[in-house]
């Protein structure tokens, strides 16, 4: 079995970090759809910003708030007002249909890269 791309939101920027919070990434609901995330999802969060790449799980946020939040320990590694790759994988014996998604500077879907 390998691991390949199945979806991935690029580009996305930092709305908040949150260290006090108990681990994970909160991403508007919307853009959960469009890329065809799930909340609990693992994902690979990767910053252009500072390089910083970290694996958490996914919490669903508020649908049409453009919301990206780093949350717990990974605050540490990616601050607000960073751009984001948010990544997931998918085991198969052949390459799974990728959803990949663009957004703007305020999170909101521009086009999809893959479908």
């Amino acid at each position: 079995m390998r691991k390949f791309l199945r979806s991935k939101i690029h580009k996305a920027t930092v709305t908040d970090a949150n260290v006090e919070y108990i681990g994970s990434i909160t991403i508007d609901e919307n853009l959960l759809d469009k890329a065809d995330m799930l909340p609990g999802e693992k994902v690979l969060v990767v910053s252009n910003t500072s390089g910083a790449r970290l694996e958490t799980y996914i919490l669903k946020g508020e649908r049409g708030s453009g919301e990206i939040c780093v949350n717990g320990a990974a605050a540490h590694l990616i601050k607000k007002g960073e751009e984001v790759i948010i990544i997931t994988f998918e085991s198969a014996e052949t390459p799974p249909k990728q959803n990949c998604i663009l957004v703007d500077r305020d999170n909101r879907f521009v086009e999809y890269l893959v479908k």
